[in-house]
């Protein structure tokens, strides 16, 4: 199905054109519609198949730009995807006199207080700091037509569940109300029982959720290995932009230590820097400045970086879903990309669950020796 066969307005096909869709990928060709015709929807789509489209354009449709108050509202996991919400809706609106505007935390309020008096209809935001504007006046959902949950399942790893409900007790009753999922498990289920009414269940192929354009390895190593293989796999395979995912903080910090003495171009990321660091490592990694991100997952969830053709996985995560978060990174909006997952003995149960979760086999490989190389 093409965008321009939606009955949506000229001026939003227009910024699609403008954006270089046509056709539209699985989960929007199955989800629009039942937006566009204020169906509640629970959608089961990785991050990178499109599917802000499938809300935004709704969005932008049903709100009214001349009213002055908040009618749409999108809840995010983090300060990072919601700024890449706001702008993908900017961008799908830009004909329109729709705007968006991001509510997060770790900036001043003053400037999200102005965005808000000017009346913006869409406001996309981090469920702490939409409560604390909800706290002070600033911020009233009495008017929403559309609420939107998206990443549902990294919010609730977040702990955000009570956050989420506290703001959605304050949403009008009747409302149309859709979440979006990588993994629909029991937790995503409860909410959606509880707040989503006659929802129309929306999932793209389980070859698709189960990531069948990315090319999954694993190699086993002894610990005191895993820095060595890791340098041998990116000079074996001419690796030149991954990010490498590190269970801990100082995990991260430790390995960007030894890769930058060995004249990687690597830069880190994780949760105790500030916004403003944050930000400097993600535009340089999505300019290219550097070849290399090393990065917690909790600092890269929800992240929407094009072009990141391999994930190295220099830690096995300990929950098999987030083995699922961390390679939806690569193999964004139909593109292909690779994974590998360095594997201790011990660590081998781990791996076993991840394949339980996926019909995608991840297959076992062996370096050759590093004087081959």
């Amino acid at each position: 199905m093409r965008f321009k066969e939606l009955q949506i307005s000229a001026e939003v096909k227009r910024a699609i054109v403008d954006l270089g869709f046509d056709e539209m990928f699985p989960i929007q060709e199955q989800s629009l519609l039942p937006m566009l015709n204020s169906r509640n929807v629970i959608g089961q789509a990785k991050t990178g198949t499109g599917k802000t489209a499938c809300f935004g354009v709704p969005m932008i449709e049903k709100v009214d730009p001349s009213a002055g108050k908040v009618q749409g509202l999108v809840l995010a996991p983090t300060r990072e995807l919601a700024q890449q919400i706001t702008d993908d809706i900017n961008n799908y609106a830009k004909y329109t006199k729709v705007r968006a505007t991001s509510i997060y935390g770790g900036v001043a309020f003053e400037g999200q207080f102005n965005d808000l008096r000017k009346g913006v209809p869409i406001v996309v935001g981090t469920p702490g700091r939409l409560i604390d504007h909800m706290k002070r006046g600033t911020l009233v959902l009495k008017d929403l037509k559309m609420v939107v949950l998206d990443e549902a399942d990294s919010m609730l790893d977040m702990g955000f569940i009570e956050d989420i409900e506290y703001i959605l007790r304050y949403t009008p009753k009747v409302k149309q109300i859709s979440l979006w999922s990588a993994i629909i498990d029991e937790r995503t289920m409860r909410i959606a029982q509880k707040y989503i009414p006659d929802a129309e269940f929306v999932n793209v192929s389980r070859d698709e959720i189960g990531l069948s354009s990315i090319t999954q390895h694993y190699i086993v190593v002894a610990p005191y290995e895993k820095e060595a293989t890791l340098k041998r796999l990116i000079d074996f395979y001419k690796i030149d932009r991954a990010i490498i995912f590190c269970r801990m903080k100082r995990g991260v910090d430790e390995l960007h230590a030894s890769l930058t003495r060995e004249g990687y171009s690597v830069e880190p990321l994780h949760g105790d820097f500030a916004q403003r660091r944050r930000q400097e490592v993600l535009d340089g990694f999505r300019k290219g400045s550097f070849s290399f991100m090393i990065a917690t997952e909790l600092a890269a969830r929800g992240l929407d970086i094009e072009d990141v053709p391999w994930i190295l996985n220099y830690d096995i995560p300990m929950d098999p879903n987030m083995y699922f978060h961390r390679v939806g990174r690569t193999a964004r909006a139909g593109k292909e990309g690779n994974a590998i997952t360095l594997v201790t003995t011990e660590e081998e149960l781990e791996l076993e669950r991840i394949k339980a979760m996926t019909k995608i086999p991840i297959k076992k490989i062996t370096l050759p020796p590093a004087f081959l190389l």
